[in-house]
């Protein structure tokens, strides 16, 4: 059996996902920090319940930061296989942490809606929302290139938590010019409601694709095809066939095993020669792919004992 084929991260190259995960911290600090202020000057429940928001996504983002520092930490002996699940699990408490905010949001806007408040001052409050959805799609961009790049579920959970919150501030923002333009007041809490319909969607999504991980659900259809191809490519004489074949992700890294059978006559040096190739053209289809070979003989089918 040939161990496990790890690529390394060379010498001298920079944690991104770890900076990227801080980046999101300090922006997130930024706004909460800006809508709590227009909030109370404004008193606009729709800019408070961006601020819980924002609360929610720096939660994400600690959690974030500390989950894609922990993961990195190579195998020990009590954890094997690594520590990259503590990515997922990151994206799952990211899910629960979206519910809890809209569950919040929701129980203060139908609040308000019994007794709409009375919002001024609105141009401040259109101005610092305007900015944070801008400054929200731009980081949220940015960390979903890092999380493509890096194949890190926790970055990518907390993107999809900016990208919500830049899109609620939209929707946040055309209710405000509404409210300045028309002086329907009760216009302020009905869009933090429809905020917290968005938020739940989102918190739904991240839920069930971390959760899918945690249970060892088996590689996307594309990523078993990319093992298949280059399996395929190697159907020589000396390579009689394959079974066996499981795949699944932890956190960034794919683990696959298989077992591969070779003809009678196939040395046990050459058997080992051509596994290592196997390991190393798999591994250049999946990226940080942990791959696991057992060697077989061939399986010759069993003779019919009844002819003569």
């Amino acid at each position: 059996m040939i161990g496990p084929l790890r690529a390394v991260r060379p010498a001298g190259q920079p944690p991104s996902k770890t900076r990227a995960a801080g980046v999101s911290i300090v922006s997130n600090s930024l706004l909460i920090m800006l809508k709590l202020v227009a909030g109370v000057i404004t008193g606009s429940v729709a800019i408070i319940t961006e601020a819980v928001h924002s609360s929610i996504d720096l939660i994400a983002s600690i959690i974030a930061y500390f989950s894609v520092r922990k993961a990195d930490e190579p195998a020990d002996e009590d954890h094997p296989y690594g520590h990259a699940k503590i990515e997922n699990l990151s994206a799952v408490i990211q899910g629960m942490l979206i519910l809890v905010g809209a569950a919040i949001i929701v129980f203060e806007s139908t609040r308000r809606l019994v007794d709409p408040p009375e919002v001024h001052s609105l141009g401040f409050g259109i101005g610092v929302i305007a900015f944070s959805a801008v400054a929200n799609l731009v980081v949220s961009t940015y960390l979903y290139r890092r999380a493509d790049a890096t194949g890190s579920p926790a970055l990518e959970g907390d993107a999809a938590h900016l990208r919500t919150d830049a899109a609620t501030s939209a929707g946040v923002l055309a209710a405000l010019v509404l409210v300045e333009v028309t002086g329907l007041q009760i216009l302020d809490p009905i869009t933090a409601l429809v905020v917290a319909v968005a938020i739940v969607g989102a918190g739904v999504r991240i839920l069930t694709r971390s959760s899918r991980v945690l249970v060892d659900e088996a590689l996307p259809a594309d990523e078993l095809d990319a093992v298949r191809e280059t399996l395929a490519k190697y159907a020589t004489p000396e390579v009689a066939g394959y079974h066996k074949l499981r795949a699944r992700r932890a956190g960034s890294r794919r683990y696959v095993d298989l077992h591969v059978q070779f003809a009678e006559g196939t040395t046990l040096r050459r058997a080992h020669e051509i596994t290592h190739e196997l390991q190393g053209a798999i591994a250049l289809r999946l990226r940080d792919a942990d791959i696991l070979i057992h060697l077989e003989p061939e399986q010759k089918p069993p003779e019919d004992i009844s002819a003569g």
